[in-house]
């Protein structure tokens, strides 16, 4: 999943991180770098803590709409990539029904990029619904 972070700087040098979408998760770094790497831990840890305490993982906006919000004037914009597969829970066995075609151009598609059906779908259920 991907998650938009703001960066702001006093003095050019150090950056302090915010997460729009989760309240409450902030970072910093002694460069863009470091703060970035920074930041995409204290995500984790921040979901890893909502989750644990019983609430569902937060809807994820785009960019854009954080992006006009007079509090993130100024600020650097990033993505950050964060797996979130981890808090999905276990993994279900499950039977589906697909056209041949399609699963055809599946089978072609994951054998191409050594990727199981599983993962496949999976990822596009993700992207599908932007987690």
């Amino acid at each position: 999943m991907k998650i938009a972070v703001v960066m702001h700087s006093d003095d050019g040098q150090r950056y302090g991180v915010t997460v729009p979408d989760l309240a409450g998760c902030f970072s910093a770094g002694d460069s863009l770098e470091s703060a970035l790497d920074a930041v995409k831990e204290s995500v984790e840890l921040h979901l890893e803590g909502l989750l644990e305490e019983g609430y569902e993982m937060p809807n994820i906006v785009p960019i854009s709409l954080h992006q006009k919000n007079p509090d993130y004037k100024d600020g650097i914009w990033a993505l950050v990539d964060v797996d979130t597969s981890i808090f999905e829970g276990e993994a279900e066995k499950i039977a589906i029904t697909l056209p041949k075609l399609l699963l055809k151009r599946i089978d072609d598609y994951t054998h191409a990029k050594h990727l199981t059906r599983s993962v496949f779908l999976a990822e596009a259920a993700r992207a599908a619904m932007r987690l």
